[in-house]
C-alpha cells in the first residue's frame, strides 16, 4: 500500500516505514504529523484517484529530525570579463517517518 502525499508544492510516494524528507515543517522530533493532501491511494489492484486530492484520506507520519541538506554550489562565469561568483545554500527539512495511510473518519 502507498499514497501519494504533496507538501510543499512537491509530492511524495509515501509507504508505511519509509523515512521523507520533506520540506520544513513546524514540529519537534518525535511530533506526529498528519499528511492531509493525499492525492491518490494504491492498494494492490485497487486504485483511487483524487481530483485534486482524497478528501476521506490522511497519512499518519511522526518527525524524525529537522536538519539542512548538503550545500549545493552555485557558481556565475563569465569569460573574459573578470566575473565569477561563488555561492551556497542548504535548505532546511523535516524527516518524517510514515506510519500509516488511514481514513480519515479513523482520525474522530
Amino acid at each position: 500500500m502507498y499514497a501519494i502525499v504533496e507538501s510543499g508544492g512537491k509530492q511524495y510516494k509515501a509507504e508505511p516505514g519509509a523515512v521523507l524528507k520533506l520540506e520544513k515543517l513546524a514540529g519537534e522530533p518525535g511530533d506526529e504529523i498528519l499528511l492531509d493532501q493525499v492525492l491518490l491511494v494504491a492498494d494492490g489492484e485497487q486504485v483511487q484517484v483524487g481530483r485534486p486530492v482524497l478528501e476521506d484520506k490522511v497519512v499518519r507520519g511522526r518527525i524524525v529530525e529537522q536538519a539542512r541538506h548538503k550545500k549545493v554550489v552555485i557558481f556565475k562565469y563569465k569569460r573574459r570579463k573578470d566575473y565569477h561568483k561563488k555561492q551556497g545554500h542548504r535548505q532546511y527539512y523535516t524527516a518524517v517517518r510514515i506510519e500509516g495511510i488511514e481514513d480519515r473518519a479513523a482520525q474522530s
